[in-house]
């Protein structure tokens, strides 16, 4: 493409932007307009994708993190044939396929769901490892570039500190970010919140870095020449862009490098949308075109796409002829089968062990039992336990990914985001862990992969107050009630949007892993133990046997002949105390005592109420007992219902004497019962 075709094309991006802000009367286009170069040449002569196969697993990946500029991104694809002039009229509206901040949506080439700034290149750098992971096992001729695009608000935010960090350390040279650096944001000059060397920093990380005007085609050619031929190193293209390029006002004066074209439509800007378009080569009465040497030059870009990727598919079928093991192996990776097979039944654990340690059983099991999957740890292992993969592995190390272990640094947040790029680039099983507490860092990742319906699994130890002498400050009190929200919270196909696991003893530990590894369609929480836990009495002869019973989110433990007097209800490692207390019950009080452990409440909703009213029978009196805040088991218990749980942070002190302090004892459950059912008029 030549320059001024190439320039024609850039100012095609920037009139579809503004326009689309100006229909919707809302949005952002002075960045879209400052960033349309780079992604016009980049788009057309560097990333490489199959236009008739969008989710070809050998295709560049392009990761947007300011989704505020997703007029650029809608813009771009529309000149690639992924959307229609009318998708471009309809942004921002009810049921468009064109929202104001991208939405992952595989059959339009959109790669991400960018969410709050600083999480899509973080995603970048994840689909950079699961690049180098599978490259590692099946060969270079595979590989691909992924590239990601930053604003100066991403560079601000802190997680992206934990990403520069991490990718300059693992020597990713497969990622390759541009960083529109404008000088302009929201609401301010970037120069009054920071003075910082960014390239330095960068450099400092182990990035290759130059700065370039990003508004240049050549110079945006030469550092992309540049940046796909580093071997070693991220690299990092510092364009310095011009906010709201081409706008001009009433009387035809410039209104670039402005602070009001961020983040409202032109006019609201003080400039003039017609003089703009006008400005741009455009026409302000019908500003929804792709000007026709526009079209047909990216008409000629599309098919140069398909004979690469044509090519590259050739050559992956003449290495499946010469390697049909590893052949049949790379289609399991992607295919998601790499699970089917596993015994879950040959898992064991010593009696009555913390259920961090049963996770760690399983994770021994699923190190040696499935190929493709990737174990992260922020700096815990030894206390989440996830070193029970790692044994049986190795870490990623700078340029080695032969490995299988993800050391992520104390940053959780940062190591959440990248095990979502990770499964969004696709052929990987991923699980990252740190302490529940430190979920509260995680959130905003937790909850992208719910609105994305990824399937990380997200391991929490350390479950509740019983940290013991660590104090309130490691204590999950509220934790619990807000992850389980998330199970309340529906995703965009209808299902709910997270999974999450609390398991009660070593058996219901294997089958909560088993549960986490089938679910393909959303996040899993699993919560876990630190202290260790009695196991739970068996209804079968073999304990797993009943714990299966856990798919249907909550079951009986222990069942009395007949209606049950009083049903107790828990999760975790309130269970055992619940079953230690129904035996008091029932020798003191001759009461028919139902247990049921509830794992899951959100999938027990979704249970038939004929199998709930078995479980949790109406009109039964119904005692929940939590390490949480009592709100966590409310609507289990029911209206007429008591929860005995924690109202305020804990304490630093031994996890036995909390337990005593703060009545986790079968002995304050069997009092409370008693008190619950008179005020009842029970006993």
């Amino acid at each position: 493409m030549d320059n001024t075709l190439a320039n024609r094309a850039a100012d095609n991006i920037r009139i579809l932007s503004a326009a689309m802000v100006e229909k919707a009367n809302s949005g952002h286009p002075g960045g879209a307009m400052g960033g349309a170069d780079f992604v016009n040449i980049l788009f057309s002569e560097y990333l490489n994708f199959d236009p008739s196969d969008k989710n070809w697993h050998m295709r560049d990946r392009f990761f947007l993190d300011p989704g505020h500029m997703s007029p650029m991104l809608y813009s771009i694809l529309a000149l690639c044939g992924n959307y229609s002039v009318d998708d471009l009229k309809n942004f921002r509206q009810w049921g468009s396929c064109t929202p104001g901040h991208p939405e992952r949506d595989l059959d339009r080439a959109v790669e991400n769901t960018s969410g709050p700034l600083g999480q899509g290149h973080a995603m970048a750098v994840g689909a950079a490892i699961a690049e180098r992971f599978l490259c590692a096992r099946f060969g270079e001729w595979m590989s691909h570039k992924t590239y990601a695009y930053i604003s100066d608000g991403g560079v601000q935010e802190e997680i992206s500190q934990g990403a520069g960090r991490i990718a300059g350390h693992l020597g990713l040279s497969n990622l390759i970010m541009f960083y529109d650096s404008n000088d302009i944001q929201l609401s301010t000059e970037t120069a009054e919140v920071t003075s910082e060397d960014v390239a330095m920093k960068y450099e400092a990380w182990g990035w290759r870095v130059t700065t370039i005007d990003g508004n240049d085609a050549d110079q945006i050619r030469e550092a992309m020449a540049e940046a796909t031929a580093e071997k070693e190193k991220p690299f990092l293209i510092i364009g310095k862009t011009t906010m709201a390029k081409g706008a001009v006002g009433a009387k035809g004066e410039s209104f670039e490098f402005t602070i009001s074209t961020h983040g409202q439509p032109l006019t609201h800007a003080g400039a003039s949308f017609e003089n703009t378009i006008k400005n741009l080569g455009g026409d302000p009465k019908n500003p929804f075109q792709i000007f026709e040497d526009v079209q047909a030059e990216y008409t000629t870009v599309l098919e140069a796409k398909l004979k690469y990727a044509t090519r590259k598919k050739k050559r992956e079928r003449d290495w499946a002829s010469k390697n049909p093991e590893l052949s049949e192996k790379l289609e399991s990776f992607l295919a998601g089968s790499t699970l089917e097979g596993l015994d879950f039944t040959s898992i064991t654990s010593k009696p009555n062990v913390a259920t961090r340690q049963a996770s760690a059983d399983v994770l021994a099991y699923l190190a040696k039992s499935v190929p493709n999957m990737i174990v992260a740890s922020a700096d815990l292992a030894n206390s989440d336990k996830t070193d029970a993969f790692l044994k049986n592995t190795s870490p990623f190390e700078p340029g080695n990914f032969e490995g299988a272990f993800f050391h992520a640094g104390v940053s959780e947040l940062t190591m959440a985001a990248i095990c979502n790029g990770i499964a969004l680039h696709g052929g990987c099983t991923v699980a990252c862990a740190t302490f529940f507490v430190f979920s509260d860092y995680m959130k905003p990742a937790v909850r992208l992969s719910a609105l994305m319906g990824l399937p990380v699994k997200y391991i929490w130890t350390h479950d509740a107050f019983r940290v013991g002498e660590d104090g309130p400050t490691h204590q999950p009190v509220e934790h619990e009630a807000q992850i389980r929200l998330m199970e309340s919270l529906k995703n965009h196909h209808g299902q709910n949007s997270m999974l999450v696991l609390r398991p009660a003893d070593s058996a219901e530990t294997v089958v909560a892993w088993k549960m986490a590894l089938e679910n393909t369609k959303t996040p899993t929480g699993l919560i876990f133990s630190r202290q260790n836990i009695n196991d739970l009495p068996k209804l079968s002869k073999k304990r797993y046997t009943d714990a299966l019973a856990a798919e249907k989110g909550a079951y009986i433990v222990v069942k009395p002949e007949g209606t049950p007097d009083v049903v107790l209800v828990a999760s975790g490692s309130e269970v055992a105390t619940l079953c230690e207390a129904s035996v008091k019950l029932v020798s003191e009080k001759n009461l028919k005592v139902q247990v049921v452990s509830a794992p899951s409440e959100g999938l027990f909703y979704n249970q038939s109420p004929d199998y709930r009213a078995s479980v949790l029978p109406a009109g039964v009196p119904t005692f929940g007992l939590t390490a949480g805040l009592p709100l966590t088991l409310r609507g289990l218990v029911g209206a007429n219902g008591e929860v005995w749980g924690l109202g305020s942070f804990g304490q630093s002190a031994p996890a036995a004497v909390l337990d005593q302090k703060f009545g986790f004892t079968a002995e304050n459950v069997y009092i409370q019962v008693i008190n619950m059912m008179k005020r009842q008029g029970k006993l």
